[in-house]
């Protein structure tokens, strides 16, 4: 019996289906951004998501439950291919942004 060949889970979707993150950044009463916001250290980028989630006012959430889902969904979005050092960097973000909103650390 011949071994099935498996695919990829984008191969079987057309682009449209794949880009779903893209739409739902550009569509969704998501939080708006500055530029290059992850490409930062962690405490740049929990200060920036912070600054970005208080000035905001397509949020329905309060701003640190909306600067933490925009990291988390920053760190899914990216899945596989956020290198390992970006993927420490936004957990090290996620605590820092804990520090700044005053919330308990999360605990290992």
């Amino acid at each position: 019996m011949a071994a099935a060949t498996r695919k990829t889970p984008t191969a079987s979707h057309s682009p449209k289906q794949r880009r779903w993150s893209q739409s739902v950044t550009e569509h969704s009463d998501a939080m708006t951004l500055e530029d290059q916001v992850f490409t930062r250290s962690p405490k740049e980028i929990a200060r920036s998501v912070k600054r970005s989630a208080e000035r905001s006012t397509r949020r329905k959430a309060t701003p640190f439950q909306s600067a933490m889902s925009m990291l988390t969904f920053y760190g899914n979005r990216a899945g596989r291919t956020l290198p390992a050092s970006r993927r420490r960097a936004l957990e090290e973000a996620k605590e820092e942004l804990r520090k700044l909103y005053h919330r308990p650390s999360k605990s290992p």
